[in-house]
Order: C-alpha cells, then structure tokens, then sequence
C-alpha cells in the first residue's frame, strides 16, 4: 500500500516531509513483529500510528488492544496487564485474564509507557524477551504470541538516567522508533487538518460550513499548538458550534486559543528564534523552555489586564500616553515584532534585602527589558504578587482568586518572600 493510501485508509492529513518520513517507516516496519517504540507530544495522534501498523500487518484480522498505563492504579497494572489467581489479593475473588492473554496472536498497544511502576516494568520485559509470564499469585508460566508497541510522550533515556525507567527495557523496546513531528514542526499541516475538522463537526451538528479569511488563517498557522492535532480538533469543534457568522475571524479564534489574548489581537505570537538555538538536544531543550516562558507571559499579561478590569482601573493610566501618569508597563521590544507590553509590572515599592537581586526586584526587571532579556521568574511571580496585594489593600483571599491560587500557596509566598527580605 502506497503513502497515499495509508493517510486515506486511517486518516492521517498532511505532506510535510517529516510526516511523509513518518508514514514511510510505518511501511517498511509494518510487515514484521518488530517491537516499536512511537515518541511525540502529547495530541499528535501516536494511537493512529499504532492502528495503522497493525492493521498493515498479518496480525490484522484480530482487533489491537489498546491500554492506557497512565489510566491504571499502580496497585492493579500488574493484575490488568498479566491477570490474577483468586484470592492473589484483597479483593482478588475469581480468576482474571489479563491484557496479555487476551490479545494473544495480536497486538497489544501500551500508551504512556514511561508511566508504568518499575514492578510491572520487569514482568514486561520478560514478556519481550521470552514471550512467558504468570499471573499474579500463580508461579505457572504462561506464553502469549504478542506483538508490542509502546508509545510515550516522555524522554525516557531522561527518564532512565532519573531511575524512573529501566534502562534493559528502555533498549528492548527502542528497537525501532517512529518519531511523530508536533504540529508547529509541520505548518503546512494546519490548515488542512483544521478543514478536515471543520467539514466532520459540520455534519455532525448539521451547521453551515464557515470560511476563514486570511488573518484567521496566518493565526493557525502561527500558533505553537501546544496541545498539537487535538487541540486543533477541540478548537475546530467550537467555531462549527459556536460561531455563528459566515466568515471565521482572527478575534473569533483568538479566545479558543492557549496563551493568546481575546482582547489584544495588537499582541500576535511570540516568535522563537531559531537561530540562537542551536543544534541537537540541548538545543530542543531550550526551545521549549523559551516557548513555555513566553506563553506564560501572555498569560500573566491578561491576568493583569482582568485585575484592572476587577477594580476598575482606566486602561489608558496604564498605557503611559501622558507625563503626569508615567507608563507602569515596560515596553520589551522584539526585532521580528511590534512593541509588547512588558508582563511585569512596577511594584508600588522598591524591594530589597538579602533574597532580592541587587538594586531591588524593580532595577533587575527594568535592567532585564532594557536589555531585550526576561526577567527571573522568581522576580516576575514576587512582583506579580505584590502588585495583586496591593490592588485588593493586602486582602490575601480576593488577591488569591484573582492570581488563580489557593490562599494556602499565597501565604507560603508570602512567607518567603519575608524569609528572603529578613
């Protein structure tokens, strides 16, 4: 069966070369028992791949079994995966088969394989190597002629240095890996992916098919998708509902989507640099931590700007237009971007004290934007805070709510933050 037939017959949209590259292993791993390993972020549709390979194998005319490891109890993962004797434990009241025994001359899908308890890792490696197991409670071998594949969003060679994954089983199952591109990798992918959903939720709810103009368009395909084809799914499924025009805007989609503003369409997405990065592991590391860090401004951003909404504060004191009222915003300028509005905003007052960097939370904020850099984020959540504690006159409940924390974690922050100052 060719590419083409492949993404027709399950489903998979797309003709990015990483996802062609993708496609074409399936293909060539497909016809064996090899054991597979599928790595991507969580959302890219790794339970696709894994159907698609059984379904291409010989062992296609038996149903995959699919098993979420993350889903189980830790206590009962071993009695799910290799069944029990009755009475092997409290509660234990009749013979079980398991999941191994049930997909016998098939194949079996472990999902969220970096999950599994350390246990029930040493029982799946001996599966992997000799094929035999026992049930819970029983010290009679067992067979099953299984085909495995596994599948994480997890670094498990991370993992395995941690003493979180056994590092014999990390290598029995990596014997092939089928890495799945995340969404921001494939833009070419977006969009038709996104009609594919468009069309499916308008037949399902019956609704008129909405077109989208050009900026809506740039926003999919500029956007990170942090939670990759499924939330492109969930967001496809609330405009076919929820929108009623004919034409689907930037405004329309903006509020359906992670750390952008409904509000401030002014603020775009946050470019990534990709030329400071660099190359290799490291490199990809960085990356999602700078992507994490600048969504996290944006979501602080309009969590300062439903604080001013709260008490009623005029926007326009805080724009910095006239001299009388300067700006309390920072402008950090990005050279591929219009001017952003700074996250952080000036305390009331000045820090300082044995915790504080040099010259004060403010100075090492203010240093930080002049500089093109971010601030810390311990000096970014102390003055966030302090600035909340402020607005609501020191009340920690209101200021609490308005932060999205419990009161409990505020008044451990609090804590420190006199621990630091002492």
């Amino acid at each position: 069966m060719d590419r083409a037939s492949v993404q027709e017959r399950f489903g998979i949209i797309g003709s990015s070369p990483s996802l062609r590259h993708a496609l074409d292993r399936v293909r060539l791993i497909a016809g064996t028992d090899i054991t597979v390993l599928i790595q991507g972020e969580s959302g890219v549709g790794k339970d696709l791949f894994a159907e698609a390979i059984h379904q291409l194998s010989a062992r296609r005319h038996k149903p995959i079994l699919n098993v979420n490891c993350a889903a189980i109890p830790e206590g009962l993962i071993e009695s799910e995966l290799f069944g029990n004797e009755k009475g092997a434990y409290t509660g234990a009241v009749e013979r079980r088969t398991g999941y191994f025994e049930e997909a016998n001359g098939s194949t079996i899908f472990l999902d969220e394989i970096g999950e599994m308890p350390l246990t029930a890792q040493v029982r799946l490696l001996r599966v992997l190597e000799t094929g035999e197991f026992s049930r819970v409670g029983s010290s009679a071998v067992l067979k099953s002629d299984v085909r495995i594949i596994v599948a994480t969003n997890k670094d498990l060679a991370r993992e395995v240095a941690r003493g979180r994954f056994r590092e014999d089983l990390y290598y029995r199952i990596s014997t092939v890996i089928l890495q799945i591109p995340p969404l921001r990798d494939r833009k070419e992918d977006i969009l038709p992916i996104f009609s594919s959903f468009q069309h499916r939720f308008t037949q399902k709810y019956n609704s008129t098919l909405k077109r989208l103009d050009d900026s809506a368009r740039e926003l999919l395909q500029n956007y990170r998708w942090p939670g990759n084809a499924r939330e492109l799914r969930n967001v496809a499924e609330q405009m076919v509902v929820l929108n009623k025009s004919d034409v689907i805007t930037v405004d329309d989609i903006r509020s359906y989507l992670r750390g952008t503003i409904a509000s401030g369409p002014e603020l775009g997405l946050m470019p990534v640099p990709h030329e400071t990065m660099g190359d290799g592991a490291d490199s990809r590391e960085r990356e999602l931590i700078y992507r994490t860090l600048l969504e996290l401004r944006t979501e602080i951003h309009w969590l300062k700007e439903k604080i001013i909404e709260m008490t009623g504060r005029p926007k326009a004191s805080w724009e910095g237009s006239s001299e009388a009222e300067p700006s309390r915003y920072m402008i950090v300028r990005d050279e591929n971007s219009d001017p952003v509005p700074s996250l952080i905003e000036d305390a009331a007052f000045e820090i300082e004290g044995a915790g504080a960097p040099e010259g004060g939370v403010e100075d090492h904020v203010s240093k930080a934007a002049e500089n093109g850099e971010l601030p810390t984020l311990e000096a970014a959540e102390r003055k966030l805070i302090e600035e909340a504690l402020e607005r609501f006159n020191g009340n920690r409940r209101q200021t609490a709510q308005a932060l999205g924390i419990s009161e409990r974690t505020l008044y451990r922050k609090i804590k420190e933050f006199e621990g630091e100052d002492a």
